[in-house]
């Protein structure tokens, strides 16, 4: 329980670090207000604005009321709490009300949207994408690190090592670009593959969106490619280190199947490091399928945040960002429960 405490603090603070560098970077310097109403406006209309975005207080006032907008824990009064639209538990019949509530993350520049609602529409195609790549990491990459340890020294484990090396070494964005073309545009006649498209096709007759996998494939794989590559590097090497230990031995001498002993015993002892590095790579593909997202057409985060970002809708980026560290922490926070499990050693 003490483990996991440190593992929680660590977190916040690494939580309230992002959330420092997010406003110092998008909203510590220059003028938003510009933003909103292009460079053209007159001076009164900019004030109001400013007035309007908090944008006319000192800097560490506009961080604290940043802090208190994206704080699911904060205080808030009446009128803001309705201007707003926020969504929550209100404590309290003073100007000021205890909110528990579904963090606040301003409204896009562009669009006037409401930043909580474009990430909740783009988030679960990130998901979809990112869970489906690391599963196809996972199930080859550990298929192919244990094959290549038990044929320690065949061409089957050099293949695996050179395979893992090149896919180790080839960008995504130059994987996502030779894979959409080669697959999904020389190859389309025979792969029924695009090489654009989401996680929703719309139904040409009625006009609703309805779930489509089909355009999956391309970005999944892409994505897939590099956390592949580790784990299957990591998986040889860590069982190669596992079946030296003397249990392993000992189980042999004893005549336990060679099968039983690899998969059964040598194997989860050797995951430690293979499960850092699935749930380190899980959560960086949450955070940052940013290219595979923009170059397949594919809508999440990622794509939301570079078309944010060519339109300088700073909101929408900030309020990326931040779930997408959330989104990081959590998964490393369930990765320690998961260590646990595996190791119970680690949680002493």
């Amino acid at each position: 329980m003490r483990f996991f405490l440190r593992r929680f603090l660590y977190a916040l603070a690494v939580l309230l670090g992002v959330v420092i560098l997010v406003f110092v970077l998008f909203q510590g310097f220059g003028d938003p207000a510009r933003l909103v109403v292009g460079q053209r406006a007159d001076k009164q209309t900019q004030e109001n604005i400013r007035r309007d975005l908090q944008l006319d207080k000192p800097k560490w006032k506009q961080f604290l009321y940043y802090l208190n907008d994206i704080s699911p824990i904060a205080l808030h009064a009446e009128e803001e709490i309705q201007q707003k639209n926020l969504k929550g538990f209100f404590i309290g019949n003073g100007s000021l009300k205890l909110a528990i509530k579904q963090p606040y993350l301003r409204r896009s520049y562009q669009s006037r949207r409401d930043v909580s609602a474009m990430i909740a529409d783009a988030l679960p195609g990130t998901i979809i994408l990112a869970v489906a790549a690391m599963l196809f990491a996972t199930i080859v990459g550990i298929s192919m690190g244990v094959l290549a340890a038990i044929r320690k020294g065949s061409w089957l484990d050099g293949s695996t090592m050179f395979a893992s090396i090149l896919g180790i070494s080839a960008p995504s964005f130059f994987m996502a670009i030779a894979i959409a073309y080669l697959f999904g545009f020389v190859l389309q006649a025979y792969t029924g593959l695009h090489m654009t498209g989401s996680w929703f096709d719309l139904d040409s007759s009625t006009g609703k969106p309805y779930l489509s996998l089909q355009n999956l494939w391309l970005p999944a794989i892409t994505l897939g490619i590099r956390p592949l590559a580790i784990i299957a590097q990591l998986t040889r090497a860590s069982l190669l280190d596992t079946l030296q230990q003397d249990y392993i031995r000992t189980a042999l001498a004893k005549g336990l199947p060679r099968r039983t002993i690899i998969w059964k015993h040598a194997l989860r002892n050797a995951l430690n490091p293979v499960i850092t590095a699935i749930t380190g790579w899980f959560a960086e593909l949450l955070a940052g399928a940013f290219f595979v997202e923009y170059i397949f057409g594919w809508k999440g985060i990622g794509k939301l945040t570079v078309d944010a970002l060519a339109q300088l809708d700073f909101p929408v980026v900030m309020g990326s960002v931040l779930v997408s560290a959330c989104c990081f922490v959590l998964v490393n926070l369930l990765a320690d429960l998961l260590y646990g499990w595996v190791d119970p050693r680690i949680s002493v």
